[in-house]
């Protein structure tokens, strides 16, 4: 029997392989495992309205004031066994939303979304001495906008033709978490040396009232009953990347295609209660290693 080295793919019957189909790509986005991160808790941030009734209420109040409010949220994608996943945070165990938020009035747009990512993301605290490790976020492209016509809940991915003053915009920006921070706090948790340099892994760290989940795309997908259209949109945003899937080394494992099949579902990173992770980290290690025999 031969060998294929191609994709690293072993067979005795090679591949057809097409004429190339790689015209007017954007850019490939290289994705750092879950292993590459630290993630915690950090004290409770209560909703500020008690009803949805009081959000819409508060809105109305800011457009009176301020006109269209603005918000920003990211779609902050790292990988577990080459497959990507998205970081998004879970309140009182039912309601999905990705980090971020309105922005206050007076706030540049960037600036203001990094300010309200740290907010939510950032350590604080004597958890994680040292000074924020997320101060400088990687804000790329704006991958959908969505739109508020009324004061109402639906929002809509474009604006009516009759509604020419919408009450709300929100933009969902891509965010490329860095393969690990390098700057040298000695006393900062995660540190390891490396050739004689001191690095540190990327902390992210999550309120107490909160989960912290990493949720795979497979999940997203055509899953408006539990996500809602926003969230279980973003497979479809995410099509238009090609992807290079790193481990722990630096070393490129695969790419889109990818050579390995996908993590089998959620898992919690950090906050709320960790007993009701839909994996538990034993048999996470399990499907891992089995992945890895071929079993």
């Amino acid at each position: 029997m031969s060998t294929i080295t191609t994709t690293s793919l072993q067979t005795s019957y090679p591949p057809i392989l097409p004429r190339q189909f790689s015209a007017n790509q954007p850019q490939t986005i290289r994705l750092y495992p879950l292993s590459n991160y630290t993630f915690g808790t950090k004290e409770n941030q209560p909703e500020e309205d008690p009803s949805v009734l009081a959000r819409l209420k508060r809105l109305e109040e800011h457009y009176e004031i301020h006109g269209m409010r603005r918000t920003c949220e990211g779609i902050l994608v790292c990988h577990e066994h080459n497959h990507p996943h998205i970081l998004m945070l879970q309140i009182a165990n039912a309601f999905f939303k990705l980090p971020g938020d309105y922005l206050q009035a007076e706030d540049d747009e960037v600036e203001g979304f990094k300010l309200r990512l740290n907010e939510r993301l950032a350590p604080v605290g004597n958890q994680f001495s040292g000074d924020g490790v997320n101060d400088e976020w990687q804000i790329g492209d704006t991958l959908a906008q969505w739109w508020r016509p009324n004061f109402e809940t639906f929002m809509y991915p474009f604006l009516p033709a009759h509604v020419t003053r919408p009450k709300e915009c929100k933009k969902l920006y891509f965010i490329q978490l860095p393969k690990s921070s390098t700057y040298l706090h000695a006393m900062h948790p995660g540190v390891f040396e490396e050739d004689g340099l001191m690095f540190t892994t990327e902390v992210l760290s999550v309120p107490k009232n909160m989960k912290l989940l990493a949720v795979p795309l497979f999940e997203l997908y055509d899953n408006t009953a539990r996500y809602g259209p926003q969230l279980s949109a973003i497979p479809h945003l995410l099509s238009r990347y090609n992807f290079e899937f790193v481990d722990e080394d630096g070393n490129v494992t695969a790419q889109t295609p990818g050579s390995e099949q996908p993590s089998n579902g959620i898992k919690v990173l950090a906050g709320d209660d960790l007993e009701d992770a839909d994996m538990k980290e034993e048999e996470a290690e399990d499907v891992k290693l089995k992945m890895e025999n071929g079993t």
